[in-house]
This record gives structure tokens, C-alpha cells and sequence, in this order.
């Protein structure tokens, strides 16, 4: 056998091995989670039994119809006031749409042109933005020969009929590609003055493609995201720390989120007869049946987005829940039949999730909370958020595991960080996914006593980058998702581990509460750490967030001598102990000897390395650092320990080539 032809053998034995570990150990899911990029139980979490699927018959099918009526307080700076109608065509691949915007500015400059966000027009082509940046993929939702769809914009008018759309301008401000009309601009007749409104009114038409990318169809179901022409979010002066006011404004990215301002909707939504509809907000008037369509009125305010789904097969559930910091909301479930039986287990998951939340970081102010099941086939529209609207993973499995109640659960952390709080996830997407995923954790081992490998983890960052950059900077998706979700997470429980959980809490509700319906910053954020903790931690966020540091620490070498002291025959010891990144508080160093005694440093790493000589009766037997495993940010474990026995050049040996093999196995594994 040829030294190649041995070399791809031993890779394959390798990776056959790895998997069957991973596997075994139930890591092999791992990267495989899609919105929520949740990982599988860890292997030491609290012994709890999958829950058992409802054996109940599916329930018969009911029709959402509470009208309720918007509270008088105003929560937010209700900048923008849309007034929808939308029509699904018979087909479900269509949708005709008329709306009336009012834009109040809210800085302190005149403003003279208005950005729009035209988000289907991303699959226009696959020589859009998003189409070039994401290849027809986003996690592992791939994209089918129909999914093209488009926006195509029909007039577009002031008050008094004037058309604006001679003045219409596609613009693409991040890269330049003329391909692209993801986002538009509209010089307008007249300026807006600080405090004015501007209304106009918009006919349009969008194409939905075979679902892909959060929006589309499968099948007669139907999810609408993104859908309707969005006015861009004009910042003042110190939002996120702006020095002048203005428009902050981007294309659809293959990596990127939204980021929109807060106000009032008001739409119609007319579906064929056969259908129901989930929203956000709430019903403001009793379904009305006209020529063959049923008619819905939803109604939502102090929210900065509009979403809802459609499909003739949803199985309706709904409940009423209280409890601390949820005065009173309706979860309603909109289940494909296929997980009607598992009611019970939907319910659970968004109650736990709520009550957690509302307890830790504050009041839950809406008066629904409505959760889409898409049917099989669907799973693009699955695992993601809206304001008051979530959707769960498709009902690909009859009995799924835990990913049930962690997407739920983590679709609704969203509710808070992504929806009000309202963080800028073009350009600081962490602040919602990282914020999350760490929210998750929490109620899934409070609520199911899951506890996170946070070791395994770790192991999967195999390319660490700054967390403050634009979504579309990342090298690629798999780093993307590295950094804003897991890393992002690992940056926030390292800072748990050295203030403590009580103290993490803290920050967080401080940060929640001073923060929401303001779109805040990386150092918004920052500052709270700061007056919460009465500490200064310029270093921590320049290394972690603003950086791309990882705090891995390694025993570099050790070296046994016996020496003679005092004419006694003793060991010396030497422990040469690194620093390869950040710092991430003090570090303890364990060293053993071979009588059973030990020795224990702690370090402080303000230094590049540390070197530790201990003179003692007995030989060294190893050394390691962190033994407790309490650094979360240290992704390479397998250089913490060393043994001294072992001669130099077989240990040095050993560890480089295990180093290697492990990084270049997850390089190729990880997302």
C-alpha cells in the first residue's frame, strides 16, 4: 500500500471511529440543528426520560376567533404605522398586497428620501446577493427549481395620487451588485422635518417560492415572512452609539437577519375559505366569509414586524396563561396534524420558556404567543421568530426528541432579544442569537434538567471571529454560525462564571429592562456589565467580542531532575504552563505526585506563560490546568493535562499529532 493511498485509509478508520463515538455519545446531531444550532443532551445531563408522546386521538379541528382590543400604553416609539391588505391567490404561490405607510421621523434633521426593504426580491435570481453569498443554501434548507419568487412593486403613490415610482432607485450599498433589489430608495416630494410624518400608499405583488429561507410554500401551506415592502430603521444620534442620525441600511445577506423600528400593524389577510391563519397580534374582528375567501383582521403594536402562515390542515389549540411578569396571554398552537398527539408537549415547552424568561428578565407585554408547525417537507419555514409568532421545526418525526422543546424554547427567547429589545442583527447579530442560545440552556435544564457539554462545544470552535462585524464579513456560514450562536454564548457564561449566576442574572434584567424597544449596542451592553458589576472589563470584550480570541491555556512541558537538598534525595520538578489567547480570569494548576500528594496554583495569566518548580520528596506524575473545566472558552481541552513519565519527544509527538487530527476532523465535520 502506497504511503497516500495509506494516509486516506487511516483518515477514513479515523473518521468511522470519530462518528461511532459521536454517535455513541450523542454529538452526532450536533451540527445538524438548523435555526437554532442547538446541541443534542449532553452525555453527563440529569437523568430525565424523553417525554412520551400523547397517545390521544388528534383533536377536531377548531377556528381561532377571539377579538380582542389594543391596551392604551404606548411601549415603544411607534415610528412607523402600516395599514396591509393581502389576497392569497387559490394556488398559495401568490400573494397581492395594497398598504398604507405613515413614517414619523424621529431625529432631528430634516429627511428628504425614504429606504425600502424588499426582501423576495432576493430570489429573484440567483445572481442576487443572497443567493450568491448563501449558494441556494442557509443551514441545511436547501433551495428547490421553484423557489424564485420576487416582489414586484405596482404603484406606489403619495396621497394626493402623485406616482413615485419614476423616483424609485434600487441601491446596494454593501456590495454594489446592480443584480440586486433587495432594497430600494424613494427621493421624496417633499421633506419630512423632525417630528413629521409621510404617508404613502403601495400595490404590489410577491411571487413566493417553494419555501426556502424562512418564506414561501410547500405544498397548501403557507409562510409568510418577510413579505410586504418595510421601511428601513433611521437611527438617531446615539443609537448604538451613532455620532450623527441617519438610515441604517443593508441588503438581504445569505448570513443576515433583520433589524427594523417599532409600531403599529393593521392587516387584513383574505385566504380560500379552506384555510386558517396564524399572525402576529392579535383578531380585531370576527372572521368574515366573502365570495368563497375568508377574511381576517389582525391587529399589533409596539412590534417591528409582521408575519403569518396559512394552511387548510392546521390542528388549533389554544390556552390562556398567567403567571409572574405575564399578566395574561393566549398561547395558541397551529399543529400540522401529523403532531396533533404531541399538544401537550408544545404547550409545555412554550409555558416554561415564557415563565422563565418573564421571571429573569422581565414583563412578557403581549397578549398572544402563537406557534406554527410546518408540515413535512417545510422545514425552511421551521425554527425561526417573529414578533409574538414562532415557528417550530417541521413535523418531519412522529416522536422527535428533545429538539421539540428546544426550538420552541429558544424561538421564544427570541421574543425578548430579537423582539424587543430589537438588536441590529445586520450588524451586530450576537446580541440576539448569542443572547438566546444562552437564554435556552437555562430553561431547558431548568424546565427538563439538560445541561449543556459546554466542553464539546468549545471543541467546535475551529474558527473564532470578532462577534461585532456585519453578518455578511464572516468568512463563511459555518463561521457565522461558530461565533454569533456559540461563541457568542461561551462569551456570556464566561462572564457568568466569574461574577456568578445571581450577579449574570442581574446584568441581564438591567440590560433587558434599560434596553428594550431601543435598539441598544455591543457597549450598551458592555456598560451594563460595568455599573452592574462595579468592575472595568475593557479587556474581556476586547478580546471576546470585539476580537477573535478564544482563552486557551496549555501545560507545555515538564521536567523531572533528582537534585539533593540538605543531603536528602528529592525531585524537581519544573511546569512550564502557557497562555495561547485571551485571559478569562484566574487559572488553577494542579500538579501531582506520584505519592498521591498535590499542589495547586492559581494564575493569574497576566503573563504569556508561568513557569512552576516544585521541590518534593516523590516525582511529579502529571500536571494539568483548569481541571474543573471552568474556562468555557478554551476550545483545544485536549492540551491541558501532560503526563511526566512520558519521554519529551514521544509526549511533544503525541500531543501535536492528536491536536492536529482532532482539529482537522471537526474542521471538516463542524457545519
Amino acid at each position: 500500500m502506497t504511503p497516500r493511498y495509506f494516509k486516506r485509509f487511516l483518515l477514513v478508520i479515523l473518521a468511522v471511529v470519530m462518528l461511532g463515538l459521536s454517535v455513541r455519545y450523542d454529538f452526532g446531531t450536533a451540527w445538524q440543528s438548523q435555526y437554532t444550532y442547538a446541541f443534542t443532551p449532553a452525555a453527563n445531563a440529569k437523568p430525565v426520560s424523553a417525554p412520551a408522546q400523547n397517545s390521544a386521538k388528534p383533536p377536531v379541528v377548531q377556528e381561532p376567533n377571539t377579538v380582542m382590543t389594543p391596551k392604551p400604553q404606548e411601549l415603544s416609539k411607534r415610528v412607523v404605522e402600516y395599514h396591509i391588505s393581502v389576497h392569497l391567490l387559490d394556488d398559495a404561490k401568490q400573494l397581492n398586497g395594497d398598504q398604507t405607510v405613515t413614517w414619523t421621523n424621529p431625529g432631528k434633521k430634516t429627511v428628504s428620501e425614504l429606504y425600502f426593504h424588499l426582501y423576495p426580491n432576493a430570489f429573484q435570481s440567483d445572481k442576487t446577493t443572497f443567493m450568491k453569498e448563501s449558494g441556494g443554501k442557509l443551514r441545511q434548507d436547501k433551495a428547490t427549481i421553484n423557489s424564485q419568487g420576487y416582489m414586484k412593486l405596482l404603484t406606489l403613490e403619495t396621497l394626493n395620487g402623485e406616482s413615485l415610482l419614476p423616483r424609485l432607485q434600487y441601491v446596494q450599498p454593501d456590495d454594489g451588485n446592480a443584480e440586486d433589489f433587495s432594497l430600494a430608495k424613494i427621493r421624496l416630494p417633499e421633506p419630512v422635518a423632525p417630528g413629521k410624518s409621510v404617508t404613502l400608499h403601495m400595490g404590489y405583488e410577491v411571487k413566493l417560492p417553494e419555501v426556502f429561507a424562512r418564506m414561501g410554500y410547500s405544498g397548501n401551506f403557507v409562510m409568510a415572512g418577510q413579505w410586504f415592502p418595510k421601511i428601513a430603521v433611521y437611527e438617531t444620534a446615539g443609537t448604538r452609539g451613532r455620532a450623527a442620525e441617519g438610515w441604517n441600511v443593508h441588503q438581504y445577506h445569505g448570513n443576515s437577519e433583520f433589524y427594523s423600528d417599532f409600531g403599529i400593524y393593521s392587516v387584513r389577510i383574505k385566504v380560500p375559505e379552506a384555510y386558517t391563519v396564524a399572525a402576529t397580534g392579535f383578531q380585531t374582528k370576527e372572521i368574515e366569509m366573502k365570495d368563497q375567501l375568508k377574511v381576517y383582521q389582525f391587529y399589533a403594536d409596539d412590534v417591528h414586524d409582521f408575519a403569518w402562515s396559512a394552511s387548510p390542515d392546521f390542528v388549533y389549540e389554544e390556552t390562556a396563561y398567567s403567571d409572574t411578569g405575564i399578566p395574561g396571554v393566549r398561547i395558541k398552537l397551529y399543529l400540522d396534524p401529523a403532531h396533533a398527539a404531541l399538544k401537550d408537549r408544545y404547550m409545555h415547552a412554550a409555558k416554561s420558556a415564557l415563565s422563565s424568561y418573564a421571571k429573569w428578565y422581565g414583563e412578557y407585554p403581549y397578549s398572544t404567543l402563537s406557534i406554527v408547525v410546518p408540515p413535512k417537507g417545510a422545514n425552511g419555514a421551521g425554527g425561526m421568530e417573529y414578533p409574538t409568532l414562532v415557528t417550530a421545526f417541521a413535523a418531519e418525526k412522529d416522536n422527535p426528541g428533545y429538539d421539540l422543546e428546544r426550538t420552541v424554547v429558544h424561538e421564544i427567547g427570541h421574543q425578548y432579544w430579537y423582539g424587543m429589545v430589537a438588536s441590529n442583527e445586520f450588524e451586530e447579530a450576537w446580541l440576539d442569537e448569542g443572547f438566546t442560545s444562552y437564554a435556552e440552556d437555562k430553561v431547558m435544564e431548568t424546565a427538563y434538567g439538560l445541561e449543556a457539554n459546554l466542553r464539546t462545544e468549545a471543541s467546535y470552535m475551529t474558527d473564532p471571529a470578532p462577534l461585532k462585524q456585519s453578518s455578511w464579513t464572516y468568512g463563511s456560514h459555518s463561521q457565522y454560525a461558530e461565533n454569533v450562536y456559540m461563541r457568542a454564548k461561551l462569551v456570556l457564561i464566561g462572564i457568568e462564571n466569574q461574577v456568578g449566576s445571581r450577579t449574570m442574572q442581574k446584568i441581564l434584567r438591567t440590560y433587558f429592562q434599560k434596553y428594550k424597544f431601543k435598539h441598544p449596542s455591543s457597549s450598551d451592553f458592555q456598560r451594563v456589565v460595568e455599573q452592574v458589576t462595579k468592575t472595568k472589563w475593557h479587556d474581556y470584550f476586547s478580546q471576546y467580542v470585539y476580537d477573535d480570541q478564544m482563552a486557551d491555556f496549555s501545560i507545555e512541558s515538564i521536567h523531572v531532575r533528582p537534585v539533593m537538598q540538605d543531603g536528602n534525595s528529592l525531585y524537581e520538578s519544573v511546569v512550564l504552563v502557557k497562555k495561547n489567547g485571551g485571559n478569562n480570569g484566574e487559572i488553577k494548576v494542579v500538579m501531582q505526585f506520584t505519592d498521591g500528594s498535590q499542589v495547586t496554583k492559581l494564575w493569574s495569566a497576566d503573563e504569556s506563560h508561568i513557569q512552576y518548580t516544585q521541590v518534593h520528596t516523590a516525582p511529579l506524575e502529571w500536571a494539568v490546568v483548569d481541571p474543573n473545566y471552568s474556562n468555557v472558552l478554551d476550545n483545544k481541552l485536549i492540551n491541558n493535562y501532560m503526563q511526566a513519565q512520558l519521554p519529551e519527544e514521544k509526549r511533544t509527538r503525541w500531543s501535536l499529532g492528536v491536536v492536529k487530527l482532532i482539529e482537522g476532523l471537526l474542521g471538516s465535520l463542524s457545519w
